[in-house]
């Protein structure tokens, strides 16, 4: 395999998960009870070989770099490879200046003075499994100059707002890279994922700097187009893109179906995270559990259906979880009875006795929130 390197981005300031983001970035949202965003990008790189990573974070730092410390849990080899964070000043002043080429302008010394010859970018705040061996082997037979990967969907009019949609010629040629409006339901959604020699990368960054201090790199991709040959390359499986608390709701619990969940993981492609040692989830006397997944250390004395639950978590006796995702350390009261909720970590609800909304707009319960 040709050598890359690997940049993992973050959301940019066209994504944005109220309420949630305000405490993390979104590639540290906890996933299925004991992933995080971050792991399946990282994963991904680190099964395609790639060992030199850079994670750009732009605020909350925190929660994120504790994950990820030193690398070691993805498989990444310590002699040649390495995990480094790279934060970017935060501009409050005026959130247009918080893209992502502001922070590869940001390092562009680290970038060039990386030793592989083409790099390999990639968001956290989507959920897929890829290749890059093979998707960079696909780009260089091609001679493209950057090669983008999209997904196919046919629900772009309910699902996958403000991602792009790739807009493509007959040869699969990039034509534009436009936001989805929800005006039409089949479309091509661009997956934030490029593939580009690494003297590339550095012309486009230094030509977007040059022309708007608040270009992105789908910018200036979309300026180049008509001269630069820009290919896209289809991505087959399952893919989910957490863009707002519905679509964070929506793929935390459709993995609750067996056949979506069979086609994430697989034990020749498997997706690391920092493990975390306790007890294994105690099952009291009269607790009913359906569909559901549920993480280590959790006590569930009520019943849960359709749920995926969190690391130490507790639910008490006689309390109802229907469609619920629950964080870490959450605490459910006796007697609660909960549908359709995302309930995030520490969050303490004894008083209140029912929390109902609607699937298409799941409630949210703020971190460390008592009701």
């Amino acid at each position: 395999m040709a050598k890359a390197f690997g940049i993992v981005t973050s959301s940019g300031s066209h994504i944005h998960v109220e309420g949630m983001q305000d405490y993390r970035p979104i590639g540290s949202f906890s996933f299925l009870g004991r992933y995080r965003m971050i792991d399946f990008p990282v994963s991904n790189l680190s099964n395609s070989e790639i060992d030199r990573i850079q994670v750009y974070i732009q605020q909350n730092p925190r929660s994120l770099a504790e994950h990820l410390g030193t690398g070691r849990h993805y498989n990444i080899n310590s002699k040649r490879g390495k995990l480094q964070l790279l934060f970017t000043e935060d501009s409050r002043i005026n959130d247009i200046y918080n893209t992502d080429m502001a922070g590869y302008a940001a390092h562009l010394d680290i970038i060039e003075r990386m030793h592989q010859d083409y790099v390999v970018i990639v968001p956290s705040y989507m959920v897929y499994k890829q290749n890059f061996e093979q998707l960079l082997d696909t780009h260089i037979e091609s001679k493209a100059d950057v090669t983008m990967l999209y997904h196919k969907v046919d629900n772009a009019d309910r699902s996958y707002r403000n991602c792009h949609i790739m807009k493509l010629n007959r040869q699969r040629g990039l034509k534009e890279l436009v936001r989805n409006d929800g005006a039409s339901a089949d479309e091509n959604i661009f997956m934030d994922t490029y593939v580009m020699k690494r003297d590339v990368f550095v012309k486009l960054i230094k030509k977007a700097t040059a022309l708007s201090s608040v270009y992105t790199l789908s910018d200036i991709v979309t300026h180049e187009a008509e001269s630069m040959d820009i290919r896209g390359v289809a991505h087959k499986g399952y893919f989910a893109a957490v863009t707002d608390i519905k679509s964070y709701y929506e793929a935390n619990l459709e993995l609750l179906n067996t056949e979506l969940t069979e086609d994430l993981f697989s034990k020749d492609w498997p997706f690391y995270t920092k493990t975390t040692d306790s007890c294994p989830v105690r099952y009291f006397e009269g607790c009913k559990v359906k569909n559901s997944m549920v993480a280590n250390g959790s006590l569930i004395e009520g019943s849960i259906e359709n749920c995926v639950v969190g690391r130490n978590v507790e639910i008490g006796r006689g309390a109802v979880l229907k469609n619920c995702v629950v964080l870490a350390q959450a605490v459910i009261g006796e007697g609660v009875y909960l549908e359709n909720q995302v309930i995030d970590k520490w969050a303490k609800i004894t008083n209140v006795k029912k929390i109902v909304a609607d699937a298409d707009k799941p409630g949210y319960v703020r971190r460390n929130d008592v009701l």
